[in-house]
């Protein structure tokens, strides 16, 4: 396999100085080290991994525990280092699911003979294996080993049958050995592994498209310190976002008032009101293909904003808002199609390919399926916020996309993985016939 080149980027997310890789930036990288000289090679490859970015968690086997420290690789990653799948302490929580899931890749350097046996056979009779069963991230191999182990038939076998599972093979590489022999079984070097690792985020399904979206909630004042909102925290839009620019995609967020940094390579509109958001998502719809509206939108807003602070009224126990409804911004612009915009004098040729968020606490299917004829939408995504470990403010999230043929059902996972999943899904629906 050839030696991927690391893409160059001028956008931040930087650590001791060092450039990053833009497609690893706020990436969570699980790292498998298993047993095998290279193991020692796990400590830089940590700090590259970080260098470009990434935030990264270790599980070390047995055997890579003889090779190198997991008091070093902790110092290293600044994290715990994982080693048993029974530890009782992680498995109160369901330690070895959490990993499963928190992870956007996982990747095995060094990968012996025996890893890649034991995961071509479907073992969990680890900590690492059984992560490796439980998780639906991208799972990337850096085989090393002996060059007759790597060129056995057992082992090749193997490696061909995890690749026909989508499982990534990185490497090897060839040269000298640290047993003497010269042949194909040395682990990748360094860069080339993390240069690797970001190429699996270049999905490139979205190249030379312009894609807006909506994320976090708004704000409706009722007064210079009182306003009407809810719990969204934009994490969903955010991660849309970074998927997108992933996929190739020229990006703009327009996002309400949220404790997230701003993605790399995003053109960011920051607003507050829903009026505000109608207002930028319109603008921005013209000029775009695809328009995601992940955002939480106040459906109301107050009458009339009082310019002063109210103040409490002694006697009186209640206080009457009188409240409007905003406009639908998913249903304006699913609605531009051809129409005439006064106020920009413009004539809209197409509008872009819509997909709206349906936030639900009951019914939730069935209320999607409404919004989605009602609105006219491409496609919209179903979610359940009444769950805690899912919805407003989770890092977790589970959905399903719909439209007008199909239906497909993504289980709990991050929301960086499901922003994945979902932009997978909704590029091949915009080309569909």
């Amino acid at each position: 396999m050839s030696q991927p080149t690391a893409p160059n980027s001028e956008h931040a997310c930087t650590n001791l100085g060092v450039k990053p890789i833009a497609t690893l930036c706020n990436k969570r990288l699980l790292l498998g080290v298993s047993g095998g000289i290279a193991a020692y090679k796990s400590a830089e490859l940590i700090r590259r991994l970080q260098d470009a970015g990434a935030e990264v968690r270790v599980i070390m086997t047995r055997a890579a525990q003889e090779f190198i420290t997991p008091l070093t690789l902790q110092a290293l990653s600044g994290n715990p280092v994982h080693t048993d799948l029974l530890d009782p302490s992680a498995e109160a929580a369901m330690g070895h699911i959490e990993l499963a899931r928190w992870a956007d890749i996982i990747l095995i350097a060094p990968a012996s003979a025996d890893i890649i046996a034991r995961l071509a056979a479907g073992k969990g009779d680890d900590l690492l294996t059984t992560v490796c069963l439980a998780s639906k991230a991208p799972l990337a191999l850096a085989p090393a080993m002996n060059q007759a182990m790597y060129s056995h038939a057992a082992t090749q076998a193997n490696l061909t049958l995890l690749a026909q599972r989508q499982v990534h093979l990185f490497g090897p590489g060839q040269g000298y050995q640290a047993c003497g022999d010269i042949g194909a079984g040395r682990m990748l070097e360094v860069e080339a592994l993390v240069s690797a690792c970001a190429q699996l985020f270049q999905i490139g399904l979205l190249t030379g498209k312009t894609v807006a979206i909506s994320a976090g909630p708004t704000r409706e004042a009722i007064d210079p310190v009182r306003y009407i909102s809810n719990h969204s925290s934009g994490k969903m839009g955010y991660a849309l976002a970074t998927a997108c620019v992933e996929a190739g995609a020229k990006v703009t967020l327009i996002s309400g008032p949220v404790a997230l940094p701003p993605p790399a390579r995003v053109h960011l509109i920051q607003v507050e009101s829903a009026l505000e958001m109608h207002a930028a998502c319109l603008k921005s719809a013209r000029h775009c293909d695809l328009f995601i509206g992940a955002a939480a939108v106040a459906d109301y807003r107050t009458q009339n904003i009082d310019q002063e602070k109210i103040k409490k009224q002694e006697g009186e126990h209640q206080l009457t808002l009188t409240l409007v409804k905003n406009p639908d911004i998913i249903a304006a612009v699913a609605a531009l199609g051809a129409q005439h915009d006064a106020l920009h004098g413009t004539q809209y040729e197409n509008k872009p390919f819509t997909v709206g968020f349906a936030a639900e606490t009951q019914s939730v299917l069935e209320y999607a399926r409404s919004k989605l004829k009602q609105k006219k939408l491409d496609a919209i995504v179903a979610n359940d916020v009444s769950q805690s470990d899912t919805g407003f403010n989770s890092d977790d999230n589970a959905a399903t996309l719909i439209s007008a043929h199909t239906e497909i059902t993504f289980d709990r996972r991050s929301k960086n993985q499901l922003a994945r999943d979902l932009i997978k899904h909704i590029a091949a629906l915009m080309t569909a016939p």
